[in-house]
Formats: C-alpha cells, sequence, structure tokens
C-alpha cells in the first residue's frame, strides 16, 4: 500500500512538472497586468467612470433631496423655511463653523510651522498623533470630550460654575477637535517645499530681506492656497458634525441647537418634508461658501504665477 502510494505520487509529481501551465495564469503576468491598466486608465474610458461614480456618489443623492423639496406642496415647504428653531440651528452652525475654520487655521498653521522647521524630541509621534480624529469615531470623540469636560472630567472638574460641555462651547469644541487635521495636512506639504528649496529664502536674503518680510511677502504667500483649502475643508467638516456634536451639546432649541442635530430630530419625528428642506438650506449655503473659497484659491494661484 505504501508503495503504491509512493508511485502514484511519484507520477503526480513528474505530471506537474511536465504539464503546460494552466491557461489562467497569463491572465496575472506583468504584460498582462500592464494591458489591463493601460486599458481601464483610457481617456474616454477614465471620464466615462469618474462621471458614473460622481453622478452615483455626490450627484444623485443631492438630486433626491431637492426633487422632493420640488414635489412638496410649496406652502409647507416655505413653512417648514421659516421656522424659527430651524432657522437658529443653521445659523449657529455656520457662526460656529466659521469659528472653528480661524481657529484651526490660525492653530494649524502655527503647528505646521513647529514641525517643519525645527527639530525636537518626540516629533514624529506628535506628527502621527495629528491624524487622530480621523481615525476616531466621532462618538468616542464626543465620549472623550465629555469625560474629560464634563461635571466630573479631570478638565471640567476644575471650571466649576463655568462648564463647557452641553454648552455652545462644547460644541466649538467638538467641531475644533473633529476638523483640526485638515488645516495641518493641507500646509505641511507646501512648507515643506519651500523649507527643502533652499534658493528661496537665500535670495530674499540675498536682497537684504529679513526674516519678517521674508515670511510675510515670500513664505506666506506661497501657502495661502493651501491655507485656503484647509480653511474650506474644516468649515466643511465643522458644519456637517454629528456623532461627537450630540453627545456634548445640550441639544435645546435657540440655545445650542445645531444644524445637523435638528435635521436628526426632524427625522425621528417622521417629518421628511422638513428634514430635506433644512438640508437644502445648508447645502445652499454650503455652495456659496464653497464658490466663494474657490475664486479666492483661483485668485491667489493666478496671482502666485
Amino acid at each position: 500500500m505504501i508503495r503504491y502510494q509512493s508511485q502514484t505520487m511519484r507520477r503526480f509529481i513528474e505530471t506537474y512538472k511536465t504539464c503546460k501551465p494552466r491557461q489562467y495564469n497569463k491572465f496575472f503576468s506583468k504584460d498582462a497586468l500592464e494591458e489591463y491598466i493601460a486599458f481601464i486608465l483610457e481617456k474616454h474610458r477614465l471620464k466615462k467612470f469618474i462621471t458614473i461614480h460622481i453622478s452615483f456618489t455626490l450627484l444623485l443623492p443631492l438630486y433626491a433631496i431637492f426633487f422632493y423639496v420640488y414635489r412638496s406642496p410649496w406652502n409647507v415647504v416655505l413653512q417648514k423655511a421659516k421656522d424659527p428653531i430651524a432657522l437658529t440651528a443653521i445659523g449657529l452652525s455656520f457662526k460656529l463653523a466659521l469659528i472653528t475654520a480661524i481657529l484651526n487655521t490660525t492653530l494649524g498653521f502655527m503647528i505646521t510651522w513647529f514641525l517643519i522647521r525645527y527639530t525636537f524630541t518626540g516629533k514624529r509621534w506628535i506628527d502621527a498623533s495629528i491624524d487622530l480624529p480621523f481615525a476616531m469615531p466621532t462618538s468616542v470623540a464626543g465620549l472623550t470630550l465629555s469625560s474629560l469636560f464634563g461635571g466630573k472630567g479631570w478638565i471640567g472638574s476644575l471650571l466649576g460654575e463655568h462648564q463647557i460641555i452641553y454648552t455652545k462651547a462644547g460644541v466649538l469644541l467638538a467641531m475644533v477637535f473633529v476638523s483640526f487635521p485638515f488645516v495641518v495636512r493641507s500646509v505641511q506639504p507646501v512648507l515643506d517645499k519651500i523649507n527643502s528649496d533652499v534658493e528661496i529664502e537665500e535670495n530674499a536674503w540675498c536682497l537684504g530681506s529679513e526674516d519678517t518680510y521674508t515670511f510675510s511677502r515670500v513664505i506666506f504667500p506661497l501657502s495661502i492656497p493651501a491655507l485656503l483649502n484647509g480653511f474650506s475643508l474644516t468649515f466643511s467638516r465643522a458644519l456637517g458634525e454629528f456623532g461627537s456634536v450630540v453627545m456634548v451639546s445640550g441639544n435645546f432649541p435657540f440655545e445650542d441647537l445645531v444644524s445637523s442635530v435638528c435635521i436628526s430630530q426632524t427625522l425621528e419625528q417622521y417629518d421628511y418634508t422638513g428634514a430635506c428642506v433644512i438640508s437644502s438650506i445648508v447645502i445652499l449655503g454650503a455652495c456659496v461658501f464653497l464658490a466663494i473659497m474657490y475664486c479666492f484659491r483661483y485668485y491667489f494661484v493666478l496671482r502666485k504665477k
């Protein structure tokens, strides 16, 4: 029996060595993969793929919201659009998102400048920790902020009557936390390139420019498009934040209720028309803001050229 098995195994090995490779192996060769990539990356096919992808992931959901509003009775739409609770929540959301974008843009540029221009112990750990809000779920971020700044938290217990959680300051804190990395990651490649290209600063110094003048007239103007990009991303992220905000705010109308939580509460009441109307107003306001920021970026890019 053992001899029969050994002969069978020997015959199998000899057959495997002498047989031709299977037909499907050619599909995984290097030449075949290069042909597939070239086939996919052709201009007209890539254009169709991008158009279909953007249509299904971006345009179709927006069309569904606006079409639902369009089909609703206009008297109901106007009533929901004039609701003081919704208007107050939308105004507070835009106001806090703008403050968040200003704070994160200022602090983010300073932190990026410090990371690029200086070498110190723990630099890599600080650089890696900046991406922590990206990896952390927003609900976990809200729970962390509540545990830290709450009435019984490490910092909240020291504040006494001046509490942050369940106020507008808590909403602002949550927005700042979740949108913090955008400015840093937008400006960091630009400052890194300027720092590696020593000729830019040396030419300014050779012309008699001081450090302050070199920064304000040479380095900072080159980073303005990236700053505007990070500002837009921060504003958009803060405007749509929900998971952390709902845990650190009291969610009371006319106090600290923001648009994202207001939409959620409207859906819980099965008021789909009201939720779509509020969403449409927020989307239109965000589109206007992004259009303005795009014009600013376009202007500074042309000016730099």
